[in-house]
């Protein structure tokens, strides 16, 4: 994986584990790689993948089990509500760089409308 400067390595690490939970590709349950496997495979200090454990459990996306691991909620209101967050995310920093661009709602509306049916075709 490769880091940004823009934001801190954690916040990176559990943004790409997010993504994997409500892509569907880490499952409901599934067990996550110990701290110092994930560590090892992104290349960062195990203390990092221990904050990215800690933040997610208070985010209530993960529970960490004493000597069994950390695993993903089985409960699909919090994925579901993680993934309509996240892209509502997407959508506003979409919106705000259009913005940035000179466009107004009207056009970005148009444009948005055009190219759905250019893949509907």
């Amino acid at each position: 994986m490769e880091f940004s400067s823009s934001l801190p390595i954690y916040i990176q690490i559990m943004n790409l584990i997010k993504t994997k939970v409500v892509s569907g590709e880490i499952d409901r349950g599934e067990k996550l790689p110990s701290v110092r496997e994930l560590s090892k495979e992104l290349k960062v200090n195990p203390n990092t993948i221990q904050r990215v454990y800690q933040e997610l459990e208070r985010e209530e996306l993960v529970k960490t089990q004493r000597g069994m691991g950390t695993f993903v909620t089985e409960d699909s209101l919090i994925i579901s509500h993680l993934k309509q967050s996240m892209a509502a995310a997407v959508i506003d920093r979409f919106f705000r760089e259009m913005e940035n661009l000179g466009f107004q709602p009207d056009e970005i509306k148009k444009m948005i409308s055009e190219r759905f049916m250019e893949g509907n075709e």
